[in-house]
């Protein structure tokens, strides 16, 4: 028979009753984002239960016929300070409004219409398609299926969405199936003997998309994302000025949201976390990386690693715990970074010096170095923020000149408000480890300029960053930081980084960056200043 006469002689319910053993990937290409490129094996029993393995190391169970409600359980490596990838278990009960039921990673085929036969991937394949509206929103769920002895066999799966009112396609993803079979031992649906199963923390709704992801894709209703984003909205009090926007916001936050689950399955060294900038878009986020491209030398001195040669240095420092460093900002929908990056290291400075530690204005040097070839919100660099100190004798205090406002104001500077009078500053040399790590250890924390513009830089929660994409050269830094020390935890070495996008993004504001190849270039341009 061929492929559509076979799903035809089945039934449209069939692809409920299959077994499958390998999904070779599902690829999202709103952020070019290939999730479970490894392979994913899994085995269901329609509505009682069905088990998958990711990667071969988590194992999700799902049970449609536990009462009352259903339940998840997800089985996976757990390291801590006294144990290293120990299998722990977690579960996941259903409840009246939200029960589990088993995920197929097959499409339900009610309303599928056959269209066509075509060739895909060098087999003969029937195009099945169903086409649904949720209000402004078209989905086209088309599903591509080779027949075989044993009956038909899914091979590929793609769902593209159009919103009316954006006027685009806002989401779109692929399924490719592999070592599709028809059975299995029953043994595999069994959860792990003598293993206790804990409640998890956090957001119901959020773990169970964690555990099970494939209902974000495969479900066709209003998907459990939304709730999230309805939630985010609360919790940082967005308000949108229209229905277009709150469209857009939505959209953008539920991408971002599968994004940061998506990295948070690949076990990489780090965890993102959705925060205050899920729903901004990648032009947007472009603005808070006001570090400005220019090859020209500035006047910095050279280091003087001879001073430094007979030094011992800690193997980990954090000058936060000695009252070093302010309390994280917020720069706001501004390219200052420059300048926050700048007001750090006069802090520190100034600290180191006199043991006091006074809050300094980034709003004056927005204001104020316009004549030093700094843009205010259209960036800067932070050696050029230091120039205009030199020259005019300091900076003012924070509380002086009055609150940073986000935006370009007018230069309203006292001389005889100005703080922190600047001898010079030193150029560390480029990718210099060692060096970098003596300046912090002898002059407090030191500006530095890092490559911000990977996705994973936006979400970062917690554990060492790693970026393979990160540039380190010159040319690549876009944004400038504070390194307020360093360390090692689980035998890697980091960099202590202060950002200024608020609390709520990172680690309390905070970053642990990879001393490994000088990633993302934390040390290619540093600079501290000599009071």
């Amino acid at each position: 028979m061929r492929p559509h006469s076979q799903l035809l002689a089945q039934g449209p319910d069939l692809m409920e009753a299959l077994f499958w053993k390998k999904m070779a990937s599902l690829l999202l290409p709103a952020f070019c984002l290939l999730s479970g490129a490894g392979g994913a094996s899994g085995w269901m029993v329609p509505d009682f239960g069905n088990v998958y393995h990711v990667s071969g190391q988590v194992v999700t169970f799902q049970y449609g016929a536990e009462r009352p409600f259903g339940a998840l359980y997800k089985v996976t490596p757990e390291t801590t300070e006294s144990e290293v990838n120990v299998q722990k278990c977690f579960r996941f009960s259903g409840t009246r409004r939200n029960h589990i039921y088993p995920q197929s990673v097959f499409p339900r085929l009610h309303g599928f219409k056959f269209m066509r036969e075509e060739q895909y991937r060098g087999q003969l394949c029937a195009v099945w398609q169903n086409v649904l509206n949720w209000g402004l929103k078209k989905n086209i769920y088309t599903l591509w299926v080779a027949g075989s002895p044993e009956g038909p066999v899914p091979v590929h799966y793609e769902m593209r969405g159009f919103n009316s009112l954006l006027g685009s396609h806002y989401d779109k993803y692929e399924i490719d199936y592999s070592g599709f079979s028809h059975s299995f031992p029953a043994s595999v649906l069994d959860l792990p003997r003598d293993m206790e199963c804990e409640f998890p923390l956090g957001d119901g709704v959020e773990h169970r998309l964690l555990a099970n992801p494939m209902e974000d894709f495969m479900g066709r209703q209003a998907a459990q994302g939304h709730q999230l984003f309805h939630r985010y909205q609360r919790e940082y009090k967005k308000e949108y000025g229209s229905k277009k926007e709150l469209e857009y916001r939505a959209h953008t936050f539920l991408h971002n949201m599968r994004f940061v689950h998506s990295k948070n399955r690949a076990n990489l060294p780090y965890k993102l976390a959705l925060n205050h900038l899920a729903d901004r878009t990648p032009e947007e986020m472009a603005m808070l990386r006001g570090r400005r491209q220019d090859q020209a030398p500035n006047n910095g001195w050279p280091f003087p690693a001879v001073l430094y040669s007979g030094i011992t240095l800690p193997e980990s420092l954090d000058w936060r715990l000695y009252g070093a460093v302010t309390p994280v900002k917020d720069q706001a929908m501004c390219g200052s970074c420059w300048s926050f990056a700048a007001t750090g290291a006069l802090e520190g400075a100034l600290f180191v010096k006199t043991g006091d530690l006074t809050p300094l204005s980034e709003q004056a040097l927005i204001d104020c170095s316009w004549g030093f070839r700094n843009y205010a919100c259209d960036g800067g660099l932070t050696w050029r923020a230091f120039e205009w100190v030199k020259k005019h004798g300091g900076v003012p205090s924070a509380e002086s000149y009055g609150p940073y406002r986000g935006q370009n104001g007018d230069c309203h500077c006292n001389s005889s408000q100005l703080l922190v009078p600047l001898t010079g500053y030193i150029n560390i040399p480029a990718g210099n480890v060692t060096a970098l790590k003596a300046a912090i250890f002898k002059h407090g924390p030191v500006a530095v300029n890092i490559d911000a513009s990977a996705k994973s830089f936006l979400f970062y929660s917690s554990g060492i960053y790693y970026e393979p994409h990160c540039g380190n050269s010159s040319i690549s830094l876009n944004h400038a930081v504070l390194a307020v020390g360093y360390g090692v935890l689980l035998g890697e070495s980091y960099w202590l980084i202060k950002n200024s996008w608020s609390t709520y993004w990172g680690n309390d504001g905070y970053i642990l960056m990879s001393m490994q190849d000088n990633n993302c270039g934390v040390a290619t341009a540093a600079t501290y200043p000599v009071l």
